[in-house]
C-alpha cells in the first residue's frame, strides 16, 4: 500500500515536468507516410506567424497542418512526375539560378553603403528639373511616313513657340497628345532616371524659361520648357540612397556574370543577332 501511494505521489510530481518540457529542434513530431517534421520546421513557422496580419487564430495544430499539406502536395506532385515537365523544370532552375546568385553575392552586397557626400556628388551632375511639354506621339506602326508626317507636325508648333514663347502653356494644352494637357503640359519635378535619356539631356544644365527644339524620344517628338531646378537641400534624401545602391548592386552583378562568362566556353551565332 505505502509503495502504491508512493508511485501516485511521483507521478503527480513529475506528470507536469514531463508535459511541459521543452521540445529539441530535431525531435520528430509528426510523420507524413513516413517522412519525419521536425519540432524546427514547426517553431519557425510559429515564430514567422507573428509577424503577419491573420484573421484566424494561429495555433501549433493549425501550422502543424499546413506543414502536413504541404509534405502531401508535393509527395502527390513527385508521383505525377511534375518535376519532369518543362515549365515546371524551368520554374525551379529560376529558383535555383536565383538562389545561387543571392548565395555568392550576399556577403559583397552587405558591404555596399551610400553616404550623403555620395548622394550630393551626384545629384550636382543630374538634378531634377520641373518642365513641361508639348508632345506629338509617333506610333510604333505606320513606318517613315508615320514619322515624317509627326516631325512636320512638331516643327509648325515649335514655329508657333517662338513666335509666342510666353504662350507655351496654352499652346500646349491645344497640342500636346496625352494626360498632361489639360496642365499646360506640366509634368512636375522629375529625376533623370525617371525621363528618356534624349528628354533629360534636352534640358540638363538649363536655366528655368529655357524652351528646347523638338526632342525625340521613345515616345514621341517634344517641344520642352524648363519651369524650375530643384535644390539638394529639397529632395527625397531616401530615394537617392537607394538609386545610388542599386547602382552599385548592379555593377556588382555585372562584373559577377562577366567573371562567368570568362570562365566559360560560349560561343554565340551573331548571324541570328542582325
Amino acid at each position: 500500500m505505502k509503495y502504491k501511494r508512493l508511485l501516485i505521489l511521483l507521478s503527480l510530481v513529475l506528470f507536469p515536468a514531463i508535459l511541459f518540457a521543452k521540445a529539441s529542434p530535431n525531435d520528430v513530431i509528426a510523420r507524413v507516410n513516413g517522412k519525419p517534421i521536425y519540432y524546427a520546421e514547426l517553431d519557425q513557422k510559429f515564430k514567422q506567424s507573428k509577424l503577419v496580419l491573420t484573421t484566424h487564430k494561429v495555433t501549433k495544430q493549425r501550422l502543424l497542418n499546413q506543414i502536413i499539406n504541404r509534405v502531401l502536395g508535393i509527395d502527390r506532385a513527385y508521383k505525377a512526375k511534375l518535376h519532369k515537365d518543362g515549365l515546371v523544370r524551368q520554374k525551379m532552375e529560376d529558383v535555383l539560378y536565383h538562389a545561387q546568385v543571392s548565395k555568392d553575392l550576399e556577403p559583397e552586397l552587405k558591404k555596399i553603403t551610400v553616404n550623403d557626400g555620395e548622394v550630393e556628388k551626384y545629384y550636382k551632375k543630374n538634378a531634377e528639373y520641373r518642365t513641361a511639354h508639348i508632345l506629338i506621339k509617333v506610333p510604333t506602326v505606320g513606318g517613315d511616313a508615320v514619322f515624317t508626317k509627326a516631325k512636320k507636325q512638331i516643327d509648325k508648333i515649335y514655329s508657333k513657340v517662338r513666335k509666342s514663347p510666353k504662350k507655351f502653356s496654352q499652346l500646349a494644352n491645344k497640342f500636346t497628345q496625352g494626360s498632361t494637357a489639360p496642365n499646360g503640359g506640366d509634368i512636375g519635378y522629375q529625376p533623370k532616371v525617371r525621363l528618356d535619356p534624349n528628354y533629360y539631356n534636352a534640358i540638363s544644365g538649363k536655366q528655368k524659361g529655357f524652351i528646347s527644339k523638338p526632342v525625340k524620344s521613345q515616345f514621341g517628338w517634344h517641344i520642352i520648357k524648363v519651369l524650375g531646378t530643384k535644390g539638394y537641400k529639397n529632395i527625397n534624401m531616401d530615394f537617392y540612397k537607394k538609386l545610388l545602391y542599386d547602382q552599385k548592386r548592379d555593377k556588382i552583378i555585372e562584373n559577377y556574370y562577366a567573371d562567368l562568362r570568362n570562365g566559360a566556353t560560349i560561343k554565340i551565332e551573331k548571324k541570328y543577332l542582325k
